[in-house]
């Protein structure tokens, strides 16, 4: 594939595209709601996907009548990923090495995610790979969703760049979606846990199905 635009910096997601981490969260909001003898709705999973942490609750204690306190419930999803943060989770193939050589490049690079900033700082040091960006840029800190462009906006600032010399490399339709619709340059990433993957590769500027492909898109 083919690709003519030139990147000066990137903004990655991180769960699903940087860190094959999104089976993390593939079920932590059903497996919640039933630990409180309650059947969750068949998409609550997917519609986790565009909470932050805050909004989550809120929606658990609305639509669920969940009779505990919002730092209950985090403390409930905090005690099941924290520990695959700050052990387990790795980058996916290719991604330290890209990095790198965006840094030598001259490329700078933050991450813009929905999850908890020192969740994902935790996991970048474990691996080496904190220094190698600008910035870790969270909706949780900021109180934005990815459907809104100024988390991305945000992330951007530590770069120097314009929109339309930015990549927003992301997994999710709806965050690239965001970032399509807010003039970036959107680079779709394929992760088993994501879907639908089709209409991601039709809308996005450049699709990778690989991560080690990613080196050859940015231009490193």
């Amino acid at each position: 594939m083919s690709f003519e635009k030139k990147i000066k910096g990137a903004i990655f997601d991180f769960d699903g595209t940087l860190f094959d981490s999104m089976h993390i969260w593939a079920t932590v909001s059903s497996d919640y709601i039933r630990s409180k003898g309650i059947e969750p709705e068949p998409d609550i999973d997917e519609k986790y996907k565009k909470f932050t942490l805050d909004e989550a609750v809120g929606y658990f204690r609305r639509e669920y009548g969940l009779n505990v306190s919002p730092e209950e419930i985090k403390t409930g999803f905090y005690e099941v990923v924290e520990p695959k943060y700050f052990k387990e989770v790795m980058p996916k193939p290719g991604i330290p090495e890209l990095l790198r050589a965006m840094k030598t490049a001259g490329i700078p690079a933050a991450v813009a995610t929905v999850t908890d900033a020192y969740l994902i700082e935790a996991a970048l040091r474990r691996c080496g790979l904190l220094d190698l960006l600008t910035g870790v840029f969270s909706c949780q800190t900021l109180g934005l969703s990815k459907e809104d462009p100024r988390i991305f906006d945000t992330a951007r600032a530590t770069l120097g760049t314009e929109r339309a010399d930015t990549a927003v490399v992301e997994d999710s339709l709806f965050a690239a979606t965001t970032a399509r619709a807010a003039g970036y340059i959107v680079v779709g990433v394929w992760d088993r846990f994501e879907k639908p993957t089709a209409e991601l590769e039709k809308m996005a500027d450049a699709y990778v199905k690989d991560t080690r492909e990613l080196a050859r898109v940015i231009g490193v």
